[in-house]
């Protein structure tokens, strides 16, 4: 690990690990914390779990989508590199299943408190735990009033959300965690700080005394987060809400902070990267305005504007919804505007 000086203020990121751990082992990032990947089937194909030093055992951060590679990972990982020490606690940072779809099968194998925000908790319960409810008429319409076909419409709806379904039933009770805790963990004070716009309340860890920042997905080194708007909340401003919380992120954090994301590489360069990553979404909204000047262009239509390459049901589900969000965005700062060419058809233009 760099030191504080070496890393102060860097103009480019610094990664001071070349790789990850192999799989099915951990590696000590940073004093007291250990650090494994657990693999996902998607295009993004690991989440980063960590697990904290907490005294006689170690409090978890994440867990990887329920499935029964995720439970034999986990399994080995307790036989194998974690033997002799317990699992103290599960803090989840949010509720997208690659970070809470094995909670419920944890807590209850290990006998553990579930750690999280109210809106994590929730929000699994309401849309991870009953995914069947974005096949219904209500959200296919969303889609279809913003340029889909019918069929394209099913099947993001259906297929497109499969993901959902990877998430074990909650444990019945929770610990909230809210913005402004302190959470003590093996003698150690942890901030609790939260970001939104990738998830709501989205929770983060940040030790001051050793400026390590456990960012989950809020700030990633080489992606950015999906920002998506979603049927439930089809006039939401996700993307305001997230430029805002990448503001707060680095004004609040120090210099020089170490910073361990949910995916991807740890490492050096808050600010560098907080600034990245708002400029490629004003760079998106660019895109959409030019757009607009050649006429109205449905959510529909500005996808391939974004994302020219093909997708998935998947992929096209949250390439959809992350239009929509810079749509919405824009919309919001008064730069394009709604227009109903039809009753059943929304598209937006260039402001007046």
């Amino acid at each position: 690990m760099l030191t504080k000086s070496d890393s102060a203020t860097p103009r480019e990121l610094v990664f001071p690990h070349s790789g990850p751990p192999p799989a099915g082992t951990v590696m000590e990032v940073a004093p007291g914390i250990l650090w494994t990947r657990i693999a996902l089937p998607f295009r993004l194909d690991h989440v980063n779990i960590y697990l904290i030093d907490d005294g006689d055992g170690w409090a978890v951060l994440d867990t990887g989508i329920s499935n029964t590679a995720t439970r034999e990972t986990w399994d080995a990982l307790v036989a194998g590199p974690l033997a002799g020490r317990r699992l103290t606690r599960l803090i989840v940072s949010h509720f997208h299943p690659d970070h809470i779809g094995l909670a419920g099968w944890l807590c209850e194998r290990h006998d553990m408190p579930l750690l999280t925000s109210q809106t994590g908790y929730l929000g699994c319960i309401n849309i991870s735990l009953s995914p069947n409810r974005m096949a219904e008429k209500t959200y296919q319409d969303f889609y279809r009033r913003h340029g889909m076909s019918d069929e394209v419409a099913k099947l993001v709806a259906t297929q497109g959300n499969g993901y959902l379904r990877m998430v074990s039933a909650l444990p019945d009770t929770f610990r909230r965690l809210v913005a402004g805790d302190t959470l003590t963990i093996g003698g150690r004070r942890f901030e609790v700080l939260s970001g939104d716009g990738h998830a709501p309340e989205q929770l983060m860890l940040y030790l001051r005394e050793e400026n390590v920042l456990l960012a989950s997905d809020q700030v990633l080194a080489k992606i950015t987060p999906n920002v998506s708007v979603w049927a439930v909340e089809p006039d939401g401003d996700p993307l305001g809400l997230y430029l805002r919380s990448l503001g707060q992120l680095s004004a609040t954090i120090p210099e020089g902070a170490f910073v361990l994301p949910g995916h991807q590489l740890p490492f050096y360069g808050l600010q560098t990267r907080c600034a990245e990553l708002a400029a490629h979404h004003h760079e998106r909204c660019e895109m959409i305005a030019r757009a607009c000047k050649q006429g109205s262009k449905s959510v529909a239509d500005l996808v391939p504007v974004i994302f020219p390459r093909p997708l998935d049901p998947h992929q096209l589900s949250f390439a959809f919804s992350e239009v929509h969000a810079h749509v919405n965005y824009m919309v919001g700062r008064g730069e394009i505007a709604w227009e109903a060419p039809h009753a059943d058809e929304m598209k937006v233009r260039l402001a007046a």
